[in-house]
C-alpha cells in the first residue's frame, strides 16, 4: 500500500548568501576528505555490508566520540552498549561498534533512507569495470509531531551555506517552551541550525542538511528534515548532483543474507505512519517469508528471531538454525584500543571538524534546535 505523502505544517526557505561563507564552504567541498562509510556493494546475492567491530575505550572519550568516528549515529552506539555510560565509558571498556548494515530494499539507486534505522544510503553511479559501492551515514530524524514525508522524490537543488527563515509554526512552539526571544531568521555561519551545506528534496521544505547540533545525530530532533554530521554534509554535498532519486521508507524490520545466513535488524518504530502500531513480530514474520521467496536460506531459528525483534539492539543479528550468535561473534573478536583524541567542544557547530573557523559576527544567534 502506497502512503501518501505528509506536507509538513511548517515552511523554512535555504537561501543562498555569496560571500566570505560561500568561499569557505567551496574551500571544505573540494579540500577535506570524506570518510563517511563506504562499502563495495556485494556480488554474490548478499544484502549485508561491513563487519561488526570492538575497541577498547579510553579515559578520554565519550560513546558519541566514538559514535561520530565510526560514522555511527546515537541509538547505533548507545543500543549496541546498553550497560556503558553515555559519558564515562570507563578505560578499558569494551564497547561494541555496529560497524554491519543491512542494505534497503533494492532499488539501490540514489538516495534512500530508512527513518526508523535513522541511516541514509547511497549509491552512486558507477562507471563500467568499477565496482559498485554504497555510502551510509547516520541521521538525524524528525520529533514526534513533525513526521517526514514517505515515497519517492528527487534532490532538486544543494544549496551552500543557507540562511533559515524559521516558520511561524516553529517559532510558536519554541515561544510555548518558555525562550520569549527565539529569533525567526537565523544567518549563515556555525550557528545556523540548517549547517552549511543543505540538500533540497522535492517534498515542500524537507532538506538533507547538516546541524549546529552534531551530537544530535541518531535522535529524533528535527522538524522534518534529515540531520548530518558537519563532515558528512560535506561529502554528501560533493558528490550528490540534483537530479539524484530520494526514496524514504519505513521499514523497522529488515531481513537481509549472508553467506546463505539470514539476519535480522529491528529498530524501534517511530510510532508517525500508518501500520506503526503493528506487532513488531508480525512485521519480521512477514519480511522473513517475503525475504525467503527471493533468496536461498537456512532454516530460520525462530527462537533467536523473536529475541531479536524483543531486543532491538538495530545489530544485525544471525537467526539461521545452527548460525553462530550475536554473542558468540562478539566475543570472537579481539577489541582494537580507541586512541583517537575526542572531538571537543569546537566540533559542536555546523562546520566539519578541522575546518577553519570564521570569526563570529556581532549579534549572532545562539545555537537553536534545527528545522
Amino acid at each position: 500500500m502506497k502512503h501518501k505523502p505528509f506536507l509538513p505544517r511548517a515552511s523554512a526557505w535555504a537561501r543562498p548568501i555569496h560571500g566570505l561563507h560561500v568561499c569557505l564552504l567551496l574551500l571544505l567541498c573540494v579540500a577535506l576528505p570524506g570518510r563517511a562509510a563506504t562499502f563495495t556493494l556485494p556480488t554474490d546475492g548478499s544484502t549485508v555490508v561491513g563487519h561488526l567491530q570492538v575497541v577498547t575505550a579510553d579515559s578520554r572519550n565519550t560513546l558519541l566520540d566514538i559514535a561520530r568516528h565510526y560514522d555511527l549515529g546515537y541509538d547505533d552506539i548507545t543500543l549496541a552498549n546498553p550497560d556503558v555510560s553515555i559519558w564515562v565509558p570507563g578505560e578499558g571498556t569494551r564497547i561494541v561498534v555496529p560497524t554491519e548494515f543491512i542494505l534497503p530494499p533494492r532499488p539501490w539507486v540514489g538516495i534512500v533512507v530508512n527513518i526508523p534505522q535513522r541511516r541514509l544510503y547511497y549509491f552512486p553511479r558507477h562507471k563500467a569495470k568499477e565496482k559498485a559501492t554504497v555510502v551510509t551515514v547516520p541521521l538525524g530524524i524528525a520529533r514526534p509531531g513533525w513526521p517526514t514525508p514517505l515515497g519517492s522524490t528527487k534532490i532538486v537543488a544543494k544549496e551552500k551555506d543557507p540562511s533559515w527563515v524559521v516558520p511561524k509554526s516553529i517559532q510558536a512552539e519554541h515561544r510555548s517552551q518558555g525562550e520569549a526571544n527565539f529569533p525567526d531568521y537565523f544567518p549563515p555561519g556555525p550557528n545556523n541550525p540548517m549547517g552549511m551545506l543543505a540538500l533540497e528534496t522535492g517534498f515542500p521544505a524537507i532538506f538533507i542538511h547538516g546541524t549546529n547540533r552534531p551530537w544530535g545525530v541518531g535522535m529524533q530532533v528535527s522538524h522534518g528534515c534529515m540531520h548530518l554530521y558537519p563532515e558528512h554534509a560535506v561529502e554528501l554535498f560533493s558528490r550528490v548532483p540534483v537530479g539524484t532519486p530520494v526514496r524514504i521508507i519505513n521499514d523497522p524490520v529488515m531481513v537481509g543474507e549472508r553467506d546463505h545466513q539470514l539476519y535480522l535488524s529491528v529498530s524501534a518504530p517511530v510510532n508517525e505512519y500508518p501500520g506503526d502500531q503493528e506487532s513488531l513480530m508480525v512485521r519480521a514474520i512477514d519480511a522473513v517469508y517475503a525475504f525467503r521467496k527471493q533468496a536461498n536460506t537456512a532454516e530460520i531459528d525462530w527462537d533467536r528471531a523473536r529475541e531479536a525483534v524483543k531486543a532491538q539492539r538495530v545489530l544485525p543479528v544471525p537467526v539461521s538454525v545452527g548460525a553462530p550468535t550475536l554473542d558468540e561473534i562478539l566475543a570472537s573478536l579481539k577489541p582494537e584500543p580507541y586512541a583517537f583524541e575526542p572531538y571537543g567542544i569546537e566540533a559542536n557547530d555546523a562546520l566539519p571538524p578541522g575546518a577553519p573557523r570564521p570569526p563570529a559576527a556581532a549579534g549572532s544567534p545562539e545555537p537553536a534546535a534545527a528545522p
